[in-house]
């Protein structure tokens, strides 16, 4: 059958006359300044993914067939400024993003025709809605400063409207008793409530910077992680704001993950752009995967681990113990929603062994240390450095190791802390009851001898895309969606590496049991006082 070669999805099916309103609006909505070819009009358009993470920001010009044109990076300084508290320049964030664009953009060396834009989810930025200067620092969703207040909440039995309305839970980890907190100062509350500030998570706050000021919004997806927003609708919540003391009018309006929400100004990339993708991190990954169909799942390695499962866009599911409910994006970029795990410390915790520890100089480097012993030697690490995620949620407990001997070497604590990444993703799939295979991204999927770990402990293949950068490509798919194109799932783009598991049952489960117990040493040091 002959495929229509119009723009964006118009090449799958649109009409003529369909077309014609697609690039009409294409054209109005594109500012006169001084522009190459507006790229809507190209049937093959690039898109310009911005992903703002933890540890770094990065930028992927991607072409209309999925292929990586050019690729920008920056590392981001972390600040620890208590035990327990962590901290970035909101500025910085939005100059190490806008530096990986602009190097991503010299490398590609073409037009792009939109921006999608991810980002680490829950951090908080409060911003000066005249002067966009950030009042304060943000504070990043791994900042664990209101623990005491979660406990107050849970304590005064405010957790199981709160599970029912948002599908999360009380823990620190979410935004809102962060702006709460941030809300304490009085001057910072008068000016809230007189409507001079704006606050919202990390893509609210690059995309007011890239319109400057002209455009505050966050995506469904982001709004979902906020304890603010009701799963059901995906729009904010009346009691939840009363309960933390949050003005609406500070907050941004929520959209949906695909479509044009505002034009990047010239000043930042040289041309007029439309922000056409919005999504979390996670979620964002979940779509470049192409999981959205029922049951298909990822994990994301980064800074912390992020199983997804995708469930559907008919109702939020109902999550089971320890798991949480969230929104996703779905085929189309419309409103769907996903069971989620959350593991605060994955890629952090091979972070700690170089720059806290001094045990290697580069992750690269783990992979052979790792496989040049036989076990850990009985050693386990629990990488509870900012509490245990998903399913233990325990804010206090910290990181635990077990089984040291004079025996211990180097090689056995950095492969018992590779191990800890696989263990801690293993506890997620068995809580939302297993899978039959799960796909991974991030930059830790690089280590193959952690991927093959992975599928040993799970007991189910595991498969890795050719390209390891689904987050960022995530939001390259849902631009082009909201331009009216499409690009491919990550599967279509180079096939998948496979790591089938290769140990045995009985292994696995000495090893889990191994693992459950060094759990709990961790969870008794949180519950027994000094």
């Amino acid at each position: 059958m002959r495929k229509d070669n119009g723009i964006g999805h118009g090449a799958w099916g649109l009409g003529r006359e369909k077309k014609r309103l697609v690039l009409r609006e294409a054209r109005d909505l594109i500012p006169r300044a001084p522009y190459p070819m507006p790229p809507y009009l190209s049937l093959m358009p690039n898109l310009l993914a911005l992903d703002q993470g933890t540890t770094g920001s990065t930028a992927l010009v991607v072409a209309s067939d999925g292929a990586v044109l050019g690729r920008g990076y920056h590392e981001i300084p972390q600040s620890f400024p208590a035990p327990g508290q962590v901290e970035h320049d909101a500025e910085t964030l939005f100059r190490t993003l806008l530096e990986a664009g602009r190097e991503a953009l010299r490398v590609a060396n073409v037009p792009v025709a939109a921006i999608g834009v991810t980002n680490q989810r829950e951090t908080v930025v409060i911003w000066d809605r005249a002067t966009l200067k950030p009042v304060g620092p943000a504070i990043v969703w791994q900042d664990r400063r209101t623990a005491a207040r979660c406990a107050e909440l849970r304590a005064s039995g405010h957790e199981a409207v709160i599970r029912a309305r948002t599908g999360l839970l009380l823990d620190p980890y979410f935004s809102a008793t962060k702006l709460e907190w941030m809300l304490h100062d009085p001057a910072v509350r008068t000016a809230a409530a007189v409507g001079k500030l704006c606050a919202g998570t990390v893509e609210s706050w690059i995309v007011a910077r890239l319109t400057n000021g002209a455009v505050h919004v966050s995506d469904v997806t982001n709004a979902s992680r906020t304890l603010l927003a009701d799963l059901r609708t995906g729009d904010w919540d009346d009691e939840l704001l009363a309960l933390f003391g949050v003005p609406r009018e500070l907050l941004p309006r929520i959209v949906p993950s695909a479509g044009v929400v505002g034009i990047a100004t010239p000043e930042w990339f040289g041309a007029p752009i439309p922000i056409a993708g919005l999504a979390g991190d996670q979620q964002a990954a979940l779509f470049g995967h192409g999981c959205v169909s029922p049951g298909m799942a990822k994990v994301t390695y980064g800074t912390g681990a992020f199983l997804l499962r995708f469930t559907g866009d008919e109702a939020p599911p109902t999550p089971a113990h320890g798991i949480l409910a969230t929104i996703a994006a779905g085929d189309r970029g419309q409103r769907a929603w996903a069971l989620e795990g959350s593991v605060f410390m994955a890629g952090a915790a091979v972070q700690w062994l170089r720059d806290g520890l001094g045990l290697i100089q580069d992750a690269r480097e783990t992979a052979a240390i790792a496989a040049s012993v036989e076990d850990t030697g009985g050693v386990v690490l629990v990488p509870a450095f900012t509490g245990l995620g998903a399913p233990y949620w325990n804010a206090e407990a910290r990181g635990t190791i077990t089984g040291v001997t004079r025996g211990t070497t180097r090689a056995h604590l950095v492969r018992a802390t590779l191990e800890a990444i696989a263990h801690q993703t293993a506890d997620l799939v068995e809580a939302m009851g297993g899978v039959t295979a799960l796909r991974v991204d991030g930059g830790a999927t690089r280590n193959d001898w952690l991927m093959q770990a992975q599928a040993d402990l799970l007991g189910v293949p595991v498969e890795r895309p050719a390209g390891v950068e689904l987050t960022a490509y995530g939001a390259a798919r849902l631009a082009a969606i909201g331009i009216g194109s499409e690009l491919p799932p990550a599967t279509a783009l180079g096939g998948l590496t496979v790591f089938v598991p290769k140990r045995h049952a009985g292994w696995r489960e000495e090893r889990r049991a191994e693992w459950r117990r060094a759990v709990r040493a961790a969870q008794l040091w949180a519950d027994t006082p000094l």
